[in-house]
């Protein structure tokens, strides 16, 4: 199996979670209720799968191979994603903070909740767009198959040794229980 293959998987994953995002964001803008709680989980997925199982191996493994087979960081593409993944980031931490200001009993921080989520969200689509449409393919082309092997060998090893055993299937977990949550139906699997 490709490294950009399993990236591909989470992705799907991901854009599962995105799904249950905008849609907890059109339930709150169609004036239903929804605690701040589903935000902040939302979030614990973001940082515990997004961030910190699915962009660590492309930053700690896929990208570093791509500039050791000559893909340039800056200017290029790769410089393009960890930029993104840094705007993510931010937008995640404004997120909770405003969620966390929402469950304390700010009504005005709801409104903020929501503006980060749908910025975090169109940001995520295109990101995701981009890597399986642009990024992904020029990994396919520059690594040689055995060079792809050893970086699937160095996700297992991420996945499984730094980040946690077990830890992929809670977050596959957390991401169907957040789908389940605002009703969106189907098997998340990775």
């Amino acid at each position: 199996m490709e490294a950009t293959h399993i990236l591909k998987e989470e992705h799907e994953v991901i854009e599962r979670v995105i799904a249950a995002l905008e849609s907890a964001v059109q339930k709150l803008q169609a004036g239903q209720d929804l605690p701040p709680t589903f935000f902040l989980e939302t979030a614990q997925f973001v940082r515990g799968f997004a961030d910190g199982c699915h962009h660590k191996k492309e930053e700690d493994v896929l990208f570093p191979a791509m500039v050791a087979y000559g893909m340039a960081v800056e200017g290029g593409p790769i410089g393009v994603m960890l930029a993104e993944h840094e705007q993510g980031r931010r937008a995640i931490r404004a997120m909770v903070a405003a969620a966390e200001r929402w469950a304390k009993g700010d009504p005005a921080a709801r409104a903020e909740v929501v503006r980060h989520a749908l910025k975090y969200t169109a940001l995520l689509r295109q990101h995701i767009e981009k890597e399986n449409h642009i990024l992904f393919p020029l990994a396919e082309d520059i690594l040689p198959m055995e060079t792809q092997a050893r970086l699937v060998e160095r996700f297992e090893r991420l996945e499984h040794e730094e980040t946690g055993e077990g830890i992929h299937e809670k977050y596959l977990a957390l991401a169907e229980r957040l789908c389940t949550g605002v009703g969106l139906s189907g098997h998340i699997h990775s």
